[in-house]
């Protein structure tokens, strides 16, 4: 009940201390229809853009053009899409998958696969796997006031890969986990680096993708209808970051983003109910 408390109060804080401002979405395409579940986007500096889809499809990448269309195909090897949400970029231009979807809080393979650059050239990249668990987590599941181990976000910055859990509390708390793991093959505990308190309502709070600016100085985090922009951070403690809301007037799964540059967001949602599989532009001020 303390920990509730202070949740609470620590929340009404933030809030205070957060400005919410108005994003408004380009669309840029449609994504062909068997791209119905885009759960992850990275582009590079060249402005090559890698999306995949999450539980259920098939082990593959996918090179699209700025208008959504699929330049390139890629059957990733040694590679298995138990729950693929998210992708994420070294400057090297290495790709890692982010294969944790965890829902239900049970899985105990957590794996992001890693394709390095020279295996993109060819037809079935080889992918290594750099496999972790949370050492916070006793139970799988734990209990209702403790499912915070699914993950739909993380991004790369300078050998390390940063990760943000996706909140399933009930009663709903609020609170993302922030984990870092090494960028190369391997068996980690990942290290817990603390919390983040982004707001209070579920619809709109949950992270569901993440990305670093080329230039590492923001952080874009996306929820249900919102991006929240943290800059001034410490990579170590990101609660201390100052925070920016921008609400995308949108309530289609926009499930993934990536930046193009500095000031450049691209983001996709998911087809439901003949809505979305767009891809999105979204200029920052």
């Amino acid at each position: 009940m303390i920990r509730i408390s202070f949740i609470l109060a620590f929340c009404a804080l933030q809030a205070c201390a957060q400005r919410t401002y108005y994003g408004q979405l380009e669309i840029l395409g449609k994504f062909p229809s068997k791209l119905t579940e885009v759960s992850g986007l990275e582009a590079n500096s060249h402005g090559d853009i890698w999306v995949v889809q999450d539980s259920g499809n098939k082990d593959e990448i996918y090179k699209v053009d700025s208008t959504a269309q699929v330049l390139k195909t890629y059957k990733i090897d040694h590679a298995k899409n138990k729950d693929w949400e998210d992708l994420a970029m070294d400057s090297h231009g290495n790709l890692y998958i982010g294969d944790f979807g965890n829902n239900s809080n049970e899985r105990k393979d957590l794996t992001i696969y890693k394709v390095s650059h020279t295996e993109l050239d060819k037809k079935e990249p080889n992918a290594k796997k750099i496999r972790f668990n949370y050492p916070e987590q006793k139970r799988f599941p734990p209990k209702k006031n403790k499912l915070l181990f699914d993950t739909e976000g993380f991004f790369h910055w300078q050998g390390f890969l940063y990760i943000f859990t996706k909140n399933r509390t009930r009663p709903y708390t609020g609170e993302t986990l922030v984990y870092r793991v090494p960028d190369t093959e391997g068996d980690y505990d990942a290290e817990f680096l603390g919390s983040l308190f982004l707001c209070m309502d579920q619809d709109h709070c949950s992270v569901t993708g993440a990305d670093i600016s080329p230039d590492g100085k923001s952080i874009a985090l996306l929820t249900y209808g919102f991006v929240f922009l943290l800059t001034d951070f410490d990579f170590l403690d990101l609660s201390k970051a100052q925070s920016k809301t921008i609400d995308l007037n949108c309530d289609t799964q926009i499930e993934s983003i990536g930046f193009l540059d500095n000031g450049t967001l691209l983001l996709a949602d998911e087809e439901r109910k003949k809505t979305g599989r767009n891809l999105y532009r979204l200029r920052l001020n």
